[in-house]
Order: C-alpha cells, then sequence, then structure tokens
C-alpha cells in the first residue's frame, strides 16, 4: 500500500491536528465526542477545535504571550477571515482552520452560523458587562451557533421531516446555551476578577445571593428540559453523546444548585472523573443498549429551595 501523499495528507493531518486540541483542553467534551461514530466524531472534533483556537487569541495565550490588545483584535479578525476563505476555497494554510472547513463544506456549515461566533468572541475584547439583548445575542453566537454546528454533523446525510428538523434545531440551540450558562456561573469569579467580565444582565460578583443563583439555575433547567427532549428525535448513533454531554451539565447543574452562593465567588465547582464515567456508562445503556429516549432534566424540590 503507498503512503499517504499531496492533499489526502494534508486534510488528514488537519483533522488529526483538531483531535489533539479536543484531547488536550477538554475532558467532558471529549469524553462525549468517543461515542460518536468515528466520521461524526472528527467532524465535531474540527469544530471543538476552531473554537478553542479563538477562544485561546480572546483569553488565553495571546495575552499570557502579551500581545498588545489592538493585535489581539487584529489576529481574531484575521481568524474569521482565513476561516470564510476556507469555507469558499477549501483551503488553509491553518491546520485547524483547514480542517474545520473539510466539516463546513460537507454538512452546510456557512457564515451565516460562524459570522454570529466571530461576533461573540470580539465581544469579549470590548464589553465587560451585559444588557439582556447583548447577552442573548452573546450566548448565541458563541454557545447556540455551536449546537446547530453539531446538528448539521449530526444530519450529515440524513433527511428529516421539516417538523422534526425544527425540534431538533430548538433542542441544540437550548442545550448550548445551558452550556454556556452553566460555564457562565461555574466562573463567576475568574471571570470577574481574571478578566473583568460579568455576563449575567444585572448580576454582581461581590453581592451575588441565593436567589440571584437560583434564578440562572431556573433558566438553565428550563433550556435542558427542552434540549433533553430533543435528544430522542436525534440520529440513534448520535444519542448516547448527546445524552452525555447533556448529562454532565445536568450534573454540574445540580451541584451549583446545592453550593452556597458565597462559595461561587470563590471555588470552581466541577463534576469528578469517576462521577463522569459513570455517567458515561449509564448513557451508553441507555441509547445503545436500551435504546430508551433521556429523561428530561429535572431538580428535586430540595435542591430547588433558595
Amino acid at each position: 500500500m503507498g503512503q499517504t501523499t499531496g492533499l489526502p495528507l494534508y486534510n488528514q493531518t488537519a483533522v488529526d491536528t483538531a483531535a489533539v486540541m479536543i484531547r488536550a483542553y477538554s475532558t467532558s467534551f471529549g469524553l462525549a465526542s468517543r461515542l460518536l461514530a468515528p466520521r461524526t466524531r472528527r467532524q465535531i472534533e474540527t469544530i471543538y477545535a476552531l473554537v478553542r483556537l479563538a477562544d485561546e487569541i480572546v483569553d488565553g495565550v495571546a495575552a499570557a504571550a502579551e500581545v498588545p490588545p489592538p493585535e489581539i483584535r487584529r489576529m481574531l479578525d484575521d481568524l474569521e477571515a482565513e476561516t470564510a476563505n476556507a469555507l469558499r476555497t477549501g483551503y488553509s494554510v491553518n491546520l485547524v482552520v483547514h480542517a474545520f472547513a473539510l466539516t463546513a463544506r460537507r454538512t452546510g456549515i456557512g457564515t451565516d452560523l460562524t459570522g454570529p461566533f466571530f461576533r461573540s468572541m470580539r465581544a469579549d475584547l470590548t464589553r465587560a458587562e451585559h444588557t439582556q439583548a447583548s447577552f442573548e445575542d452573546y450566548v448565541y453566537g458563541s454557545a447556540e451557533v455551536i449546537g446547530l454546528m453539531c446538528l448539521q454533523c449530526f444530519l450529515d446525510g440524513r433527511t428529516v421531516p421539516a417538523d422534526q428538523e425544527k425540534r431538533l434545531r430548538e433542542g441544540a440551540q437550548r442545550l448550548g446555551s445551558a452550556f454556556q450558562k452553566v460555564n457562565f456561573l461555574r466562573d463567576l469569579a475568574e471571570d470577574f476578577e481574571a478578566l473583568g467580565r460579568s455576563y449575567f444582565p444585572g448580576v454582581t460578583v461581590d453581592a451575588f445571593t441565593e436567589a440571584d443563583k437560583h434564578r440562572l439555575l431556573d433558566d438553565i433547567e428550563a433550556d435542558l428540559l427542552v434540549s433533553g427532549a430533543a435528544i430522542a428525535e436525534l440520529p440513534r448513533d448520535c444519542r448516547p453523546a448527546v445524552a452525555l454531554a447533556q448529562e454532565l451539565f445536568a450534573e454540574l447543574a445540580r451541584r451549583l444548585r446545592r453550593t452556597p452562593a458565597s462559595r461561587l465567588r470563590t471555588t470552581r465547582i466541577r463534576v469528578p472523573n469517576p462521577v463522569k464515567l459513570r455517567i458515561a456508562a449509564d448513557a451508553v445503556y441507555r441509547h445503545r443498549l436500551r435504546r430508551t429516549s433521556v429523561p428530561a432534566y429535572s431538580t428535586p424540590d430540595a435542591e430547588r429551595a433558595p
């Protein structure tokens, strides 16, 4: 068998690079992606890699490398332009962008989704606090469109009725929204102290209360109820992975519910790895062996009480 060369080799190297990023940066997302069929998993990895690359420009390594703020903005603009060009041509000198373009061109992801994403990333460079309108726009661009991109991959090569697609799209958006809001809540102190940001409108970190916490978690729970109900309508081979992602964040939300608001101002809550593995095993059992739908997210009344 001859050695792979040329464009096939470049494509494979780009896809492999995306896989390295998800393994290095995310245990939860990486764990869930392993439950997908190989082709779908590789597609999801390319989406995650591009998102992570942009996020590192805005929040991570660029600043750590002492890149000046105007240059950071230019880097983000260049990444968006490079992504749009790769969507058009199918090629990029940036391996992560190239891998994403392979997925996007196959599954129909376009600038209607990447544009809002980069708009939200750009907002992090200039906005420290949000109004309700800017918060909703930010969550759409930074999280809901990611859910929609993943859904494009799940439906790759499949046709579903329009009403089912509508429910799946709402579920994908609401799951992305829940993920983002949970992350905002558990990173409350770090975002404010390290980055000077307060994402939730009207919430002051120094005066964060139990009422604030439960109000935000009620909103997250509403998102998870909708996304959980949509999982049963996904293609069967995608359900275990999405169910795992759903339940990991539902478990994190439950832990946040039990944690005093005063502690959330200083501590980042996590789901321990043994618990993640238990949830993963349960997701596989329910969706591959028993082939039943995931139960909608719920929180016991005792945990919901302020």
